[in-house]
């Protein structure tokens, strides 16, 4: 779908769209991050700089990054980032939709405001009008905006990390369990950022061959 298409999706709602995303369920490593955005005033210039605009999960690393800057310049956004001792309380599901919640109150002014969601799941405990899009980064520009926002922070962060922990190559995988990433947790054990609970089958697993 073409960005003017994306924009489209939300005005046809004809309220001020905020969307919300997140960008780490999947990883057994670091904190999961969620983004807000909302486009105040779209311009044809904008739409033109945002061509590129989809889920992040099908632009390069380079496309996000080219187009992180404008969205981030050009909409009122908030990213919030749950970290993994929380994620290990309340699991990852609710870890998301607790950084989308907190991500979206720091932008909805009333509830003239539309909360779109990316996914099949409402926000819970959220008193402002909300509705999911299940494939929304791919539909909606404010979700897809909100999925760039998410995803480039994330792996900034990761890179960071990365930088404190080098043998698990979280610069390359992001946190999620390549077969390098497993060798390296076998040969070097668990540090502060992994997620123990995403590892308990390997483990078991592991126990099963001995």
């Amino acid at each position: 779908m073409t960005s003017d298409l994306l924009f489209e999706f939300d005005k046809n709602f004809n309220k001020k769209i905020i969307g919300t995303d997140e960008a780490g369920r999947g990883p057994a490593a670091g904190g999961v991050f969620a983004s807000a955005v909302c486009f105040e005033k779209i311009t044809p210039g904008l739409i033109k700089d945002l061509e590129i605009l989809n889920d992040s999960k099908k632009l390069s690393a380079k496309k996000r990054s080219s187009i992180y800057d404008v969205i981030k310049n050009n909409t009122l956004n908030k990213i919030i980032c749950i970290e993994v001792d929380e994620i290990e309380k309340i699991n990852i599901l609710n870890a998301s939709l607790k950084a989308m919640k907190l991500a979206c109150e720091g932008l909805v002014k009333n509830s003239d405001n539309l909360v779109l969601v990316d996914g099949n799941k409402l926000i819970k405990d959220f008193q402002y009008p909300q509705k999911f899009v299940i494939k929304g980064d791919s539909k909606s520009a404010s979700i897809a905006a909100a999925s760039i926002l998410a995803k480039v922070t994330r792996d900034r962060y990761m890179e960071k990390l990365h930088e404190e922990f080098p043998v698990y190559n979280w610069r390359q995988n992001a946190g999620y369990l390549t077969k390098e990433h497993l060798d390296a947790i076998d040969k070097y054990g668990l540090c502060k950022y992994h997620r123990p609970s995403f590892l308990r089958k390997h483990f078991e697993k592991q126990l099963s061959l001995l």
